[in-house]
């Protein structure tokens, strides 16, 4: 047997903090179409090949002594944000806009991508975006298949 590599022991998780969990929990399944793996605390939504987290916020903790986790103060500064790259952003941008997502912009076509960005309800940046470099790289078909180990939804 050989032995496993680092990355494929990672399962990547974006962990997000909501005033109200459930109405992100609906906005992360009804609108961008995940699953719920599970609730309860903390809510796990399977999306794509990663989950999101979703809880509420609070303060410092002993592991995170000078850190408080809340939603964000003002939506139009970001530090951090999802990204979710899909084959077909038009027909992604069609789908959750009839679902209620209300995307910033339609999509724009840029160097290497055609990009649009939402957010979900507490303010949280999404970007949705569709590869056009001619090498692919950032299409699905050229990612390694350890991008998808032990990922559902």
């Amino acid at each position: 047997m050989e032995p496993v590599s680092a990355a494929e022991r990672i399962v990547l998780a974006h962990f997000i903090v909501s005033d109200d969990v459930e109405r992100s929990r609906r906005f992360y399944t009804e609108v961008l179409g995940g699953k719920v793996v599970f609730s309860g605390g903390p809510t796990y939504v399977a999306l794509a090949n990663s989950w999101i987290i979703i809880n509420v916020g609070g303060g410092p903790t002993d592991d995170k002594p000078a850190v408080t986790l809340e939603t964000p103060r003002e939506p139009d500064r970001v530090s951090s944000f999802l990204n979710i790259r899909v084959a077909d952003i038009h027909a992604v941008y069609a789908e959750w806009s009839a679902r209620g997502a209300q995307f910033l912009t339609p999509p724009k076509q840029h160097q290497y991508e055609i990009r649009c960005y939402i957010r979900d309800p507490d303010g949280h940046l999404i970007e949705v975006g569709q590869t056009t470099d001619p090498s692919g790289d950032w299409s699905p078909a050229h990612w390694p298949s350890s991008t998808f180990s032990g990922a559902s939804g």
